[in-house]
C-alpha cells in the first residue's frame, strides 16, 4: 500500500516536475514566514524531492534554483513587512501569541547584529522572525540583501546536495531502493512527529498539570475519606514534589486506560484489531534484506540476554553504592514487568502474525515483551539518572530512551513478530507499570546513584552485551525473521464449490472500519477481465492530475471523467479499478469496479489467481452548479446484476444469512477464465 502510494507521487511529479519545483520554491519561502515558518516541515519536504534527483525525475539545477529563490522572497517579504508595518505588527495576532519567539529573536538580533540574517538561516526556531526583527529595527535595505541572498545561496545547496547523495547511494540496493527509501521517510517523519510532541507538552504540559492538581486538590479538600485525606496530602502545593507526583498520576491514569482499551479491542476483536492485518500487510511491502538487517539489530539489542546483562549490571553498581532503595526500585520495575507481562499473555492466547521459531509461553502475542520491558527498562534508568539532574538536562536522557524503546517496539512489528496493537499495548503497559513505581519511588528522598558512573555502566552493558548478542545471532536472525512469501492455495474445483466464501466478505479499510461488501470475486489473469470489460464499455478512470483533479470544481463532467476515490483492502491498493457510465442515470451516476489481490491461487489444471472486488454506484451530486460531489450509495445488489449481466459464464452464490441486510443479499458473483480444467469440469 505505501509502496503504491509511493509509485504513484513519484510517478505525479515525474509527469509534472514543474510542480515539484514550484512546492519546492514555496517551502523555501515559507520557512521564512513567521509562524508559519515555525510549523510547516518544508526542509523535510525539500529533502524528500532533492532525494529524487538522481532517478531523474527532477533536474538538480532547477531544483537549487527554486529552493535559492524561495528562501531570497521569503526573507524579503518578513523585512518588508517588519520595515513597513514598525513593532506594531508585533501587537497583532497570530504574532502577539507569540512572546518567547520574539523576545528569543530580538536577543539573537542584538547579540549577532548584521550577521544574524545570515546566521539565522540555518538556526531553527529564530529563523522565521529575524528578517521580520530586522525589519522592524529599520536594518540597513542594502546590507539585508547582501546577507539575505548570500544565505541564501549557501542554503540551498547545503540541504539539496546532501539528500542528492543520499538518493545516490539508495540507487546502490536496486529494486530495494523504493520501500528502503520509503521506511526511512516513515522513520524520519515519525521522530518529527515525536520532537513537536514533546516541546508541546512541554511547553503546555506545566500548566495544565498545574490547574488539574488544583482542581483535585479542591475535590479532595470536601471529601472526608482516608483516599480524600491521602490525595489531599500528595496535591498539597508545599510539597517538593508535587508536580511531579501529579505528572505521574496523570500518566498513570492515561497509560492504563489506553492499556485497557488495547485490551478490550483485543479480547472483542474491534477496529484496532482488525487494523492490525492492514498495517501489517503496509510494512511487509517494505521489507527489504537490508532493512531487516538493520532493523533486526534494534529487535536483537533489546533480546533477552542483553536486558539481563543491563540489569545485572546497574544492580551491582546501586548494591555497590549501598542504593538499597533504589535496587530494590529497579529490580522490581524490570522483574515485575516481565512476569506480569508473561502472566497476560499466557492468560489470553493469543497468536503471533506468522509462524515463528517461538516457543513456550514466547509463542503467544500480546502484549510485546519487548516493547514492555525494554521501556521499562529505560524508562526507569533515565528516570533515576534524570533525578541527579539538571532540568535543562532531563530532556535529552528522557527523549534518549524513549526513542530506543520506541525504535525496539517498531522492529518487533516491522518484522512481523509482533501485531501493532501488541507493540502499542505493550508500550501502554509499560508506561502504567514505570509511572506507578516513579509515584511511590518519589514520595521519599531519593538516594544518590551516581549519575555519570551510572550512565557510563548501563552504556558499556548495553555495548557489549548487544554488540555481542548481534555478532552472535544476527545471521541466523536474518534467515529467521526472513520475509516467506507464501501464496495460499487451493483447488479451482473446491474454490467454484465453496472455497471462496473462505475470502473477505466486506473490505476493511486502514482505520480498521468494515465498509462496502466484496460482491466479485475473478479466478485469471488480470488483463483478461480488463479487455473484456472494455469490450463491453467500462473504461479505465481518468488519473490523479492537476487538469483532472480541476474537474471536480465544475459541473460540466461527466461522472467517468472524474478521477476515482483510492480505497485500500487490508493495506492495499486496487489491482484494477474500471468505470462504468451508468445508463439509469447517465448524467449523474457511474459504476466503479475495483479488484484487490486475493493473495490465493487455484492449482489444479492451469494455475490461476484470485482477485476480489466490490462493484458500486456512485451518484454525481452538483451542490449549486459549483463543483461535483460523488456519493456511493449503500445498494451492493444493483450493481452487482448490472455486471453479471455482461458475462455468459459465471453464477451468483450467496453466503450465510449473517451477512445479509438490507442493501446486500449476501451475493457473490464468481467468474473464471475460461482454461482447460475449467472447461472440463
Amino acid at each position: 500500500m505505501v509502496t503504491s502510494i509511493f509509485t504513484a507521487v513519484t510517478t505525479f511529479i515525474a509527469a509534472h516536475p514543474h510542480l515539484a519545483y514550484a512546492v519546492v520554491l514555496l517551502l523555501a519561502l515559507s520557512e521564512s514566514v513567521p509562524i508559519i515558518g515555525v510549523f510547516i516541515p518544508g526542509t523535510a519536504a525539500i529533502l524528500a524531492i532533492s532525494a529524487l534527483v538522481p532517478s531523474g525525475i527532477v533536474k538538480l539545477w532547477p531544483l537549487l534554483g527554486a529552493a535559492t529563490i524561495g528562501a531570497i522572497i521569503g526573507d524579503g517579504l518578513s523585512f518588508w513587512v517588519g520595515h513597513r508595518y514598525h513593532r506594531e505588527i508585533l501587537e497583532r495576532w497570530p504574532l502577539s501569541r507569540h512572546p518567547d519567539l520574539i523576545a528569543r529573536s530580538e536577543a539573537f538580533f542584538t547579540r549577532h547584529g548584521d550577521k544574524s540574517v545570515f546566521i539565522a538561516r540555518f538556526t531553527p526556531g529564530v529563523r522565521a522572525f529575524i528578517p521580520l526583527i530586522a525589519g522592524i529595527l529599520q536594518m540597513s535595505v542594502r546590507r539585508f540583501y547582501v546577507a539575505n541572498i548570500l544565505s541564501a545561496l549557501v542554503w540551498a545547496p547545503s540541504h539539496i546536495l546532501p539528500a542528492v547523495f543520499v538518493g545516490a547511494a539508495f540507487g546502490m540496493f536496486g529494486a530495494a531502493a523504493k520501500p528502503l527509501a520509503i521506511l526511512v521517510v516513515l522513520i524520519v517523519v515519525f521522530i518529527w512527529a515525536m520532537i513537536r510532541l514533546v516541546r508541546l507538552a512541554l511547553r503546555h504540559g506545566p500548566a495544565l498539570l498545574s490547574c488539574l492538581s488544583n482542581r483535585l486538590r479542591q475535590r479532595a479538600a470536601v471529601s472526608q475519606s482516608r483516599w480524600g485525606r491521602f490525595a489531599l496530602d500528595l496535591l498539597d502545593p508545599s510539597r517538593p514534589d508535587v508536580r511531579g507526583l501529579a505528572f505521574l498520576a496523570v500518566l498513570l491514569i492515561g497509560s492504563a486506560w489506553l492499556f485497557f482499551g488495547i485490551l478490550e479491542d483485543v479480547i472483542t476483536g474491534d477496529p484496532l484489531v482488525r487494523a492490525d492485518a492492514a498495517i501489517y500487510q503496509a510494512l511487509q511491502e517494505l521489507r527489504t534484506v537490508p532493512g531487516d538487517s538493520a532493523i533486526l539489530i534494534a529487535t536483537e539489542l533489546g533480546d533477552t540476554v542483553v536486558v539481563v546483562v543491563v540489569t545485572i549490571a546497574v544492580l551491582l553498581w546501586l548494591a555497590w553504592r549501598r542504593a538499597w532503595r533504589p535496587a530494590a526500585y529497579w529490580l522490581a520495575a524490570i522483574a515485575g514487568a516481565s512476569v506480569l507481562n508473561t502472566v497476560i499473555k499466557v492468560s489470553l492466547h493469543r497468536d503471533r502474525p506468522t509462524e515463528l521459531f517461538y516457543t513456550g509461553w514466547s509463542a503467544f502475542s500480546f502484549p510485546s515483551g519487548h516493547s514492555t520491558v525494554n521501556l521499562v527498562l529505560y524508562g526507569f534508568l533515565a528516570f533515576l539518572i534524570g533525578r541527579e539532574l539538571r532540568p535543562a538536562r532531563r530532556l535529552p536522557v528522557a527523549f534518549a530512551a524513549l526513542s530506543f524503546a520506541l525504535l525496539i517496539a517498531f522492529s518487533r512489528v516491522y518484522l512481523g513478530a509482533h501485531w501493532f496493537s501488541d507493540a502499542v499495548g505493550g508500550l501502554a503497559f509499560g508506561t502504567a507499570w514505570l509511572a506507578a513505581l516513579g509515584f511511590f519511588y518519589i514520595r521519599k528522598p531519593a538516594q544518590p546513584v551516581g549519575t555519570m558512573s551510572l550512565m557510563v555502566i548501563a552504556s558499556v552493558a548495553l555495548a557489549l552485551a548487544g554488540g555481542l548478542n548481534v555478532y552472535r545471532h544476527h545471521s541466523l536472525d536474518v534467515q529467521r525473521y526472513a520475509v516467506k512469501p507464501i501464496t495460499p492455495t487451493m483447488l479451482a474445483g473446491d474454490w467454484w464449490a465453496s472455497g471462496w466464501q473462505r475470502l473477505p466478505s466486506r473490505r476493511t479499510d486502514l482505520t480498521g472500519e468494515i465498509e462496502e461488501p466484496l460482491t466479485v470475486q475473478w479466478a485469471g489473469d488480470l488483463s483478461a477481465i480488463q479487455r473484456d470489460l472494455q469490450d463491453k464499455g467500462w473504461r479505465l478512470p481518468s488519473a490523479w492530475a492537476s487538469s483532472s483533479a480541476l474537474g471536480w470544481l465544475t459541473a460540466t463532467t461527466t461522472p467517468v471523467e472524474l478521477p476515482v476515490t483510492l480505497r485500500l483492502l487490508s493495506g492495499k491498493l486496487p489491482s484494477l479499478t474500471l468505470v462504468l457510465p451508468d445508463s439509469a442515470a447517465p448524467d449523474g451516476a457511474r459504476l466503479v469496479l475495483r479488484l484487490w489481490d486475493a493473495d490465493l491461487d487455484l492449482v489444479d489444471g492451469d494455475a490461476l489467481p484470485v482477485w476480489i472486488g466490490s462493484v458500486v454506484r456512485e451518484e454525481v451530486a452538483r451542490p449549486l452548479s459549483f463543483f461535483s460531489f460523488v456519493s456511493p450509495q449503500s445498494d451492493a445488489n444493483t450493481p452487482q446484476d448490472v455486471l453479471a449481466r455482461m458475462f455468459g459464464t459465471g453464477r451468483i452464490a450467496k453466503r450465510s444469512d449473517n451477512e445479509v441486510d438490507a442493501d446486500w443479499d449476501g451475493g457473490v458473483l464468481l467468474l473464471r477464465q475460461a482454461t482447460s480444467a475449467a472447461n472440463s469440469q
